[in-house]
């Protein structure tokens, strides 16, 4: 890192940063022109119990955004359309949406499904040269892959900037924030606008007594270690003057599932045959990326009264394993009115880390399971499944949450998208 007692030059545009524009609504109204302009929201199921996860900008016109509850979504506008989430949609405009911005810049980094970083290098970090290549990603995703896919763009001297541009100035936006403005430009911001400051994180730093973006940038380091409570606000420090200073990439900690349940199976049955359910579809996850799980929770999110189990495992990857701990757990279940259910596996484990237990079946079922696997992805997704989820083994669909960019695949032709045309 550079000292941060000398004085600091003006840092380069370094980063190009591209933000999709309200991205689960886009895709729905690029795919079916019968929805464009009119304000649509993305659900889950088709339940008012539920909540909006995107909202077209003709919805958000009322006051809708992701978590607005369905019911009160309704009330804000009553012309609002329900469009059922379609994640395989999404991952096959995500997969356009790279091939052409890879005609314009090489992609650095995949951040999510709905933004991507490039780096800018020689002439492309002028400013006039950054814009015009701004420009031409814009109109490039406009013709290669639909009218409605639109993008705000950030230009800055560090990815954490650049990101910041992008929020600035919505939708289609283009905001670049260079090195002579820092920290400067950034004064007068709500402090949430940063990424990495929540409302949790913006209580920690008034107590510390950060109380604004002009608090922030003149903090010193040592202050922003304090209030961060770690090394991480030194790194704001530099952030928040340009400087082009990398943050560790976080290892994978857990793995899970949740579901919300459908009204016909908010039972004390139905919410265990989905849970096991989702115990499959976990385990299978963990076979695919070569994890051990050592230890689980299980959770049912109910109206009236939660419940939530914790166990320790033995190194395991094993459907059944995991089925059985599971089952025992249920024993001693407590919850009313289920609605959500769901499981994570914790201490997560590479398979050089591990040491099964020579009295323990759970190696020879992994490789069974495995085999399971194999012949579900030759001929399809549960060609073979256990029988205890007969009755749910088409629930649980994959989803795709905005940090995710890809859909597990289960078995051949699992979440392939379709196209009618």
């Amino acid at each position: 890192m550079v000292d941060a007692t000398l004085p600091s030059k003006a840092q380069p545009l370094r980063i190009l940063f591209l933000d999709l524009n309200a991205y689960f609504a886009s895709c729905e109204q690029q795919q079916e022109p019968d929805l464009r302009d009119r304000p649509i929201a993305v659900v889950p199921m088709m339940a008012d119990t539920t909540f909006v996860i995107a909202a077209s900008y003709e919805a958000k016109a009322f006051g809708i955004k992701t978590g607005t509850r369905v019911s009160d979504a309704k009330v804000l506008c009553p012309d609002l359309v329900l469009v059922q989430a379609r994640p395989p949609l999404y991952v096959h405009f995500h997969q356009r949406i790279l091939e052409v911005a890879e005609t314009v810049l090489p992609i650095e980094k995949v951040c999510s499904v709905d933004e991507m970083r490039f780096r800018l290098i020689g002439e492309e970090r002028e400013p006039e040269k950054a814009t015009a290549l701004a420009l031409r990603m814009k109109q490039a995703l406009r013709d290669g892959v639909g009218e409605r896919m639109t993008c705000s763009v950030g230009i800055a001297p560090n990815a954490f900037l650049a990101k910041l541009a992008t929020d600035l100035q919505k939708p289609d936006g283009l905001v670049v924030i260079q090195g002579h403005e820092l920290p400067d430009r950034l004064r007068g911001l709500p402090l949430t606008e940063f990424c990495g400051i929540n409302r949790r994180m913006k209580v920690r730093l008034e107590a510390a007594g950060i109380f604004s973006s002009d608090d922030l940038v003149d903090a010193s380091p040592s202050e922003l270690v304090r209030a961060f409570g770690s090394i991480v606000g030194q790194r704001w420090w530099y952030w928040l003057r340009g400087h082009d200073v990398q943050a560790p990439e976080n290892e994978r900690k857990s793995l899970g599932h949740s579901h919300v349940l459908p009204p016909n199976l908010r039972t004390d049955t139905g919410a265990r045959d989905v849970l096991l359910r989702l115990a499959v579809k976990a385990t299978a996850r963990l076979r695919a990326n070569d994890l051990w799980a050592c230890a689980m929770t299980v959770y049912v999110s109910g109206h009236k009264r939660d419940w939530q189990a914790h166990s320790r495992l033995p190194p395991t990857q094993d459907t059944i394993t995991v089925t059985q701990r599971l089952l025992e757990l249920w024993e001693k279940r407590d919850f009313d009115m289920p609605k959500t259910v769901g499981m994570t596996f914790t201490d997560l484990a590479q398979p050089e880390e591990v040491t099964p237990s020579l009295f323990d079946p759970t190696l020879d079922r992994s490789l069974l399971n495995r085999a399971v696997d194999a012949v579900n992805q030759k001929f399809g997704k549960n060609k073979v499944f256990l029988a205890g989820i007969h009755t749910t083994r088409e629930a649980a669909a994959e989803k795709i949450a905005f940090d995710k960019t890809w859909l597990f695949s289960e078995g051949k032709g699992d979440n392939q998208w379709v196209d009618d045309d």
